[in-house]
C-alpha cells in the first residue's frame, strides 16, 4: 500500500465514467464543497492533477498566500471551457502523477473526499478500497494543514464499521469508514451516518 497512484488513477477513472452524459441540471448542483458545483469540483480536480510543486508555490504566491483564492482562480481556468471539455481534461490527466506539495494520503483524500463531493450530489454510490480510506483517515487525524482535521477530530476515538480501524481518545464515533473521513474533512452531512457519544462533540466543531 506504499504507492497511492494506481488507487488514484482508477478512481478518476471511475468518476470520469460516473459523469458521461451529465444533464445541464446536474452538472450545476450544489455538492458537499461549500459554494462548488459538480463543475466546480471536477475542475478542482483537474487542477489538482495537473499541478507540480513549482506551479503551486508561483501560483499560491500570486493569490497573496490565501488558499481559497488560489483554488477559486484554478477552478476559474479549468473550467472555463465548460463542463465537457473539463471532462474530457480529467480523463486526459487520469494517468498523471504529479500533484502540489505534500504526504501522499493527501492526493487519496482529495479523490476520495472530492469523489464524495459530486457523487452525492448525484445520488451515485462508490466503493472505495477501505485500507486506503482509513490511511486518509489517519492522516487527517494527525494533520491540521488545509483542512483542520487534526482539531476537528481531537479528543475523540473514530471507530470504523466496516473494517479494522480505530484512532484517537475519547467519545467514540462510530460507522463506516468512509463516512468517518467525510467528518473528518468537515462534512457535516455524513454525521448522520455515525452514532456514538462523540458525534454530539463532532457536530459542534467547524
Amino acid at each position: 500500500m506504499t504507492d497511492i497512484w494506481p488507487i488514484v488513477h482508477e478512481d478518476r477513472r471511475a468518476l470520469a465514467d460516473d459523469l458521461d452524459h451529465l444533464s445541464t441540471e446536474q452538472w450545476q448542483r450544489p455538492t458537499l464543497c461549500t459554494n462548488w458545483t459538480v463543475h466546480d469540483v471536477l475542475a478542482h480536480l483537474v487542477s489538482a492533477a495537473k499541478m507540480t510543486p513549482p506551479k503551486f508555490f508561483t501560483r499560491f504566491a500570486a493569490a497573496g498566500f490565501n488558499f481559497d483564492k488560489f483554488a477559486a482562480k484554478q477552478v476559474a481556468a479549468e473550467g472555463a471551457a465548460g463542463p465537457e471539455a473539463t471532462l474530457s481534461a480529467f480523463r486526459a490527466a487520469r494517468s498523471r502523477e504529479t500533484s502540489p506539495p505534500g504526504p501522499k494520503e493527501t492526493w487519496l483524500g482529495e479523490a476520495f473526499v472530492h469523489g464524495e463531493d459530486i457523487r452525492r450530489a448525484l445520488g451515485i454510490t462508490h466503493q472505495y478500497p477501505l485500507p486506503y480510506v482509513t490511511r486518509v483517515i489517519t492522516l487527517y487525524a494527525h494533520s491540521n494543514a488545509i483542512i483542520g482535521g487534526k482539531t476537528r477530530v481531537g479528543g475523540l476515538t473514530l471507530t470504523a464499521s466496516d473494517t479494522n480501524f480505530s484512532i484517537g481518545a475519547g467519545p467514540e464515533v462510530n460507522g463506516p469508514a468512509v463516512s468517518l473521513m467525510l467528518a473528518a474533512s468537515g462534512r457535516k452531512s455524513a454525521l448522520s451516518e455515525l452514532s456514538g457519544p462523540g458525534v454530539q462533540i463532532l457536530a459542534t466543531r467547524p
